[in-house]
């Protein structure tokens, strides 16, 4: 099972005794998302939680007991930690790159809500069914991952209804054309962020959210 964990005021997330005492606790894979010095710049960067997101680790484990495990363990590398088990679906499967190199590009992280006017197998049709489509087509995206929140795993974790991952070139920090592929055409560029503005309107994902960008590594 995938487990997801936002990090709060972090330490070393790359250090190799790190990712080694997490692969005792049994993780099968680690991935972290870093809001590093690389995606400082950033463009687009929207808290709701009291504070930004510091990074995002995610961990393939067999049980839940393992999850608790992992969760100690990043409570020793971060002052605050909050974590869900997710149903992972990839629309857009990200590109392969080797254990602990940097992917390419920027990775955007954005943490969802539901919207309580929205039953949840309507939010789920609004945002798996229709927005999917609409997302692909309005931006430059070349990587795409959906998790749906299934529970907990942590005392006191916020409320979340999804976590979305999505990989952009790097342009895209800074450039509104590279984000959402409208080739410097500025028309394109208006009616692609009118689009995808009316979707997310649709399941609520244009207030309440957190986008959180970051370096991505796969550590194991």
């Amino acid at each position: 099972m995938k487990v997801m964990f936002a990090l709060w005021d972090i330490g070393d997330l790359l250090a190799d005794e790190l990712t080694a005492r997490l692969a005792t606790a049994g993780t099968v894979a680690v991935q972290a998302n870093i809001s590093d010095v690389t995606v400082a710049n950033a463009m687009l960067r929207l808290t709701a939680f009291d504070e930004p997101v510091a990074a995002v680790v995610s961990v393939w484990v067999a049980r839940r007991r393992e999850a608790a495990a992992v969760a100690g363990i990043l409570a020793s590398v971060a002052q605050g930690v909050a974590g869900w088990r997710v149903e992972e679906t990839r629309p857009i499967d990200p590109p392969f790159v080797p254990l602990r190199e940097r992917a390419p590009g920027l990775a955007n992280l954005a943490f969802l809500r539901r919207p309580h006017t929205l039953a949840q197998a309507d939010w789920l049709h609004r945002w798996r069914d229709q927005h999917t489509e609409v997302a692909i087509a309005t931006q430059a995206t070349f990587g795409y991952v959906q998790n749906l929140v299934l529970e907990p795993v942590t005392d006191a974790a916020p409320d979340i209804a999804a976590i979305v991952e999505e990989l952009f070139p790097i342009e895209a920090l800074t450039d509104p054309h590279a984000f959402y592929g409208s080739a410097g055409d500025n028309a394109e560029l208006t009616r692609r962020i009118d689009r995808l503005m009316k979707s997310v309107n649709t399941f609520g994902a244009d207030r309440d959210i957190d986008v959180v960008p970051t370096s991505r590594y796969l550590l194991r």
